[in-house]
């Protein structure tokens, strides 16, 4: 259905003449009405979308001479009222969706097709990307509000998870809790954005406020800023419609203790006034794993005033609290090692469930672990048509993140005989985290022709300043019930089996050290982009993007045992540019080729406190450089699109490769002599000290791969999503040795470590009467390597494994629908990520469990 709406001052007139029958119009006005009529039907912006119903009154027979002919004006209105008049009968033809599929409802995603609302047709920022997604040179995978439902995904992780081509990666660098995503080989934690504004620092993102999630795979370039190397995620949040009012709830009763309850109203104040708003509450366990909680409450508002037809003005705020036990997985088996710290020369092993521990064992500390995540997100932005052509918008976002947490993670294996007498160390790990944003984005988009060429120019400002806080908590060192524990709060000899210090008892509470990092970015960013669209046959695009990058670190590290206060900082300016062109040889389809690059600079992943992940120490470890050169990064990609079905199902298939030069990779080195043949790398290790991590760049490496993607209706009852991801990985040039010299004399060679190379997903769900629906998911993810930071050089590795989910929705009549999903099906056990160690903790993915979900839409 268009979007289009007629000036108020027509739609006033509309209303006020609807009841009155004027039918004397003259052949003029006909021909007037038919060319508008024939422009809005084969306008390419609305190509995608049913128009509204056209009523055209009987024309009154009238004498004339049998051998006058019709004028062109005549021809010309006559043909636009028949190509109408078919376009009108297909869309009436169309059924009408299940309900809570899209369908014409007033909550439905607006970037959806409303036919067929697993297909999304165009994604937010429709300024820098122009075309449908049919045509823009690009890989784009967008999980509307439909799927997310239908995968009864809570959080943005349950989405990206049952996605292909996005793994999971463990929190690192101090900071084990929270959202880290690998899109296409390339750590992505740090490339999140919220209605196109970044959103830094690693948090845990709810979905209740969600439209929909678009994944943008490949270099952000121009688009984005620094980072995006392997692709981009934006959140696209709910926001008010004038469309009309209504109102909706959702509750959830779940086997593992879940109970949820979401609101979304959108009330309609005035044709020009209208305000959104919605809540959440969630109490629950997580199924499969003992003692872990996952609380949950918020509350978002979004309004939209349009004072005249040229202007819109936008508002909204989000909060969101999570809060519970946090879960930091489950220890890894290595054969042959009697004592931590060894190297090991088998590669056999993985996680301790699979040799026998219970998969539900917890080996925190449930009266001292905790997490709570905060966000407060407030955006206003506003939107001006100077003229029909000429837009100019500007957003103004501030935002707070909170990410607090004490947990526990199971490391080190002493392996016995028998396995069942094998002992772990539980170590204590903390974060306090506060990030601030503060940006403004400034635009101005421009549509011109040059001959037949249709020009959609885009010129833009940014401003950003994100500033973190980060301390850790102490009083960790000693517990209660007579236990003993290290100076580091570590438990060693806790059984893996059956851990016996999960009710001990905490002598103090944990209080904040007072040990802060403080680290602020600034960025300057002006980009030019151009999307150049001739007849449909030929599209065009490109961009420049300058960033002015600065960031500064100061606080507190340890150099030789001692805390110390230290600075750094680092400028870069950091140009990059895309280009694509699109053939279109047929009206539903096309085919690309695209170029771009991208930039990494040094501590541009904010939760990182060290150079080994992506964050800057303010202290110089030694003589050891941290400051280097950004990572460069190129991609090509080259693909084709489809829409078939009468539109309403999209294929994409694409061939990339991106290759990263001046990559950073971590190693450990024990002495001043080994430090000195790393090139960059120079330590005067303090006396009695053990190893050290070093951190060089000079490294490089590439991923290619294949990467299809459905999504839509392929009957008027069968809807599918999702996507195949196939890809190979190799470091090409490596500095450092590799960590376990008897399996791999260098990393040359080797695949990248955190990275499922093979992944797969569908979903799918069919209609079977008016009344009831069935549906189903499958995810596949193919083994993952461990390694360092760079390559899979650790002997470690997760299994592969296949998921299934099932769910069945009821219509009780035409507000009630009743929802049952069973998520694992058969109970899998399987792993998320693990961390980067010979001997790592390994995140284990919840069991089993059914949701039951009523909803309710008036």
């Amino acid at each position: 259905m268009s979007n289009a709406k007629a000036p108020r001052s027509l739609r006033f007139e509309a209303a006020m003449n609807s009841a009155n029958d004027n039918s004397n119009y003259s052949g003029a006005k006909v021909s007037a009405v038919a060319s508008l009529i024939a422009v809005a039907s084969f306008s390419g912006a609305e190509a995608q979308q049913a128009l509204p119903a056209v009523t055209v009154d009987a024309p009154v027979a009238r004498p004339r001479p049998a051998a006058s002919k019709p004028t062109p004006d005549q021809v010309r209105a006559r043909t636009a009222l028949r190509n109408a008049a078919r376009h009108n009968q297909q869309a009436q033809q169309a059924p009408v969706p299940f309900p809570n599929a899209g369908g014409l409802a007033a909550d439905r995603d607006p970037y959806a097709d409303a036919a067929a609302p697993y297909k999304v047709d165009h994604v937010q920022s429709s300024s820098k990307f122009p075309e449908p997604i049919l045509n823009t040179p690009k890989s784009i995978t967008v999980l509307s509000k439909d799927v997310l439902a239908d995968k009864n995904a809570t959080t943005l992780k349950q989405a990206i998870l049952s996605t292909a081509g996005v793994t999971l990666g463990s929190g690192e660098g101090g900071n084990a809790f929270g959202d880290r995503f690998f899109i296409r080989g390339f750590d992505a934690r740090n490339d999140i954005f919220i209605d196109g504004v970044r959103d830094p620092g690693v948090s845990v993102r709810e979905n209740f406020f969600t439209e929909q999630v678009e994944i943008l795979r490949g270099p952000g370039s121009s688009f984005a800023g620094r980072g995006t190397t392997g692709g981009a995620i934006n959140i696209v949040t709910k926001q008010a419609t004038e469309e009309k009012s209504f109102y909706n709830m959702d509750t959830t009763f779940g086997t593992d203790q879940t109970k949820r309850v979401t609101l979304d109203v959108n009330q309609v104040i005035s044709p020009t006034l209208a305000v959104r708003a919605g809540g959440l509450f969630q109490d629950a366990d997580v199924a499969g794993r003992n003692n872990v909680t996952d609380d949950r409450s918020g509350a978002f508002v979004a309004t939209k005033w349009t004072p005249v037809d040229a202007v819109k003005i936008t508002g909204d705020y989000v909060h969101t609290e999570l809060h519970g036990i946090p879960d930091f997985g489950v220890p890894y088996y290595r054969p042959g090692s009697p004592a931590p710290g060894n190297i090991f020369t088998s590669t056999a092993g993985g996680p301790f469930p699979e040799f026998g521990s219970p998969a539900n064992a917890f080996y925190g500390l449930v009266n001292r672990d905790f997490f709570k995540v905060q966000q407060d997100i407030g955006t206003v932005s506003g939107e001006v048509h100077v003229t029909p052509d000429l837009v100019l918008t500007d957003k103004i976002r501030a935002s707070r993140s909170m990410n607090s947490y004490v947990g526990t993670t199971p490391e080190s294996p002493v392996i016995a005989t028998p396995l069942s007498a094998s002992t772990v160390t539980i170590n204590p790990q903390s974060r306090y985290q506060i990030t601030d944003v503060l940006a403004n984005q400034s635009e101005a988009t421009y549509k011109f022709d040059t001959g037949g060429f249709k020009h959609t120019a885009v010129g833009g400002v940014e401003i950003s300043r994100e500033t973190s806080y980060i301390d850790k908590y102490a009083g960790l060192t000693s517990e209660g019930n007579g236990t003993v524990s290290s100076t580091g709060g570590s438990f060693p000899g806790t059984s893996v089996f059956y851990p016996q210090y999960t009710n001990a008892l905490p002598a103090s509470t944990p209080t904040l050290a007072g040990l802060p990092t403080n680290l602020s970015i600034d960025t300057r960013s002006v980009y030019l982009l151009d999307s150049v669209n001739y007849h449909d046959l030929v599209i065009l695009n490109g961009g420049i993007r300058y960033d002015d990058y600065t960031i500064n670190t100061s606080g507190y590290g340890s150099v030789g045992g001692v805390t110390t206060l230290g600075a750094q900082s680092a400028e870069f300016g950091m140009p990059n540019f895309n280009l694509g062109l699109t053939l279109k040889p047929a009206p539903n389809g096309s085919v690309y080729a695209a170029y771009a690059t991208s930039t990494n600079p040094v501590g541009a992943e904010f939760d990182g406190t060290s150079t080994a992940y992506g964050g800057l120490s303010p202290i110089l470890n030694g003589t050891n450089n941290q400051i280097f050169g950004p990572e460069k990064n190129q991609a090509i990609e080259v693909g084709t699109k489809w829409e078939l079905f009468d539109r309403h199902l999209l294929l994409t298939a694409a061939l990339f490769q991106t290759n990263k030069e001046n990559a950073r990779e971590a190693q450990n080195v024990g002495s001043a002599a080994a430090a000195a043949a790393i090139p960059g790398c120079s330590y005067t290790l303090p006396a009695g000290s053990g190893s050290v991590s070093c951190i060089t760049a000079g490294a490089a490496y590439y991923v290619r791969g294949i990467d299809l993607g459905v999504g839509g209706k392929i009957t008027d009852k069968w809807s599918v999503f999702g996507g195949l991801v196939l890809m190979q990985s190799e470091v090409t040039k490596s500095l450092a040795p590799s960590p376990q010299p008897l399996l791999y004399p260098t990393n040359v060679g080797l695949q990248l470590a955190n990275v499922a190379h093979q992944s797969f997903s569908m979903l799918t769900k069919y209609q079977l009467t008016d009344v009831w629906e069935l549906g189903g998911q499958a995810v596949y993810r193919s083994k993952i390597y461990g390694g360092t930071l760079l390559a899979a050089n650790q002997g470690t590795s997760l299994p592969s494994y296949w998921r299934f989910d099932a769910f069945a929705e009821a219509k009780i009549d035409k507000h009630w629908t009743v929802k049952l999903f069973v998520n694992n099906i058969f109970d899998k056990r399987y792993y998320d990520a693990l961390y980067q160690s010979a001997t790592p903790f390994v995140l284990e993915a919840p069991g089993r469990a059914a949701y039951l979900v009523v909803s309710a839409r008036y």
